[in-house]
């Protein structure tokens, strides 16, 4: 991996979900535990409670109603809050995530977590892992109403947060938000080569890919 060039980084945008964290407890929590209970909810197969999420989740896929624990709570008729402190123990720190948000932290970096998770997800992961005295700002895309994957969004976020795009940094796990950045003018932008642990590496495309967060500090 080419050195940042960190001298030209004031700010430093960081995702939550498969960036910082284990992407681990999403997949199980969307793709396994959900389902199962949804299926014991209403009396039906796990095959059945599939066939009739997954088309839902298709339809949202990408948009501010994916990611928001109120629309599924009213949608499915569940507290999706409280389905996911079922399976909180699954939140778990990325390796060596806290050891680099601790170095840009003391190296006087602007850090900013930027995240699609609704407020209740984010408080559930926040008491679960201490990442908030690390950041200057913690930013909700509901907060603006629109997902990183559109572009409304990083105007939103340029006049709540002046920032220079081109001396910014910003790791995501997901592509289509790295391009959304892209379009918008951050000049230094990462993916994560392996955002849930149980999945292994994924292809990152056009992107370069952070595989270990200590390799990122050099130069710092």
């Amino acid at each position: 991996m080419i050195p940042l060039p960190w001298p030209r980084i004031d700010t430093v945008l960081l995702d939550m979900d498969g960036t910082l964290l284990d992407l681990h407890f999403d997949n199980h929590f969307w793709l396994e535990h959900l389902p199962q209970r949804y299926a014991e909810h209403h009396g039906i197969s796990r095959a059945l409670a599939d066939a009739e999420l997954q088309p839902l989740f298709r339809q949202h896929a990408g948009q501010l109603n994916w990611y928001c624990t109120d629309f599924w709570s009213r949608e499915l008729g569940l507290s999706i809050r409280e389905l996911k402190r079922e399976v909180a123990d699954l939140i778990a720190l990325r390796p060596d995530a806290d050891t680099f948000l601790a170095a840009i932290r003391s190296a006087g970096k602007r850090v900013v977590m930027i995240t699609n998770a609704h407020r209740d997800s984010l408080s559930l992961k926040l008491e679960r892992i201490e990442l908030a005295p690390y950041f200057d700002r913690l930013i909700s895309s509901h907060d603006y109403g629109f997902p990183k994957e559109d572009g409304q969004f990083w105007f939103a976020l340029q006049q709540d947060l002046p920032f220079d795009p081109a001396r910014s940094l910003f790791i995501d796990d997901n592509l289509p938000i790295l391009r959304s950045a892209r379009q918008f003018g951050v000049a230094h932008l990462l993916a994560v080569s392996e955002p849930d642990s149980r999945k292994g590496a994924k292809d990152t495309e056009e992107f370069t890919a952070v595989q270990d967060y200590r390799a990122l500090l050099q130069g710092l």
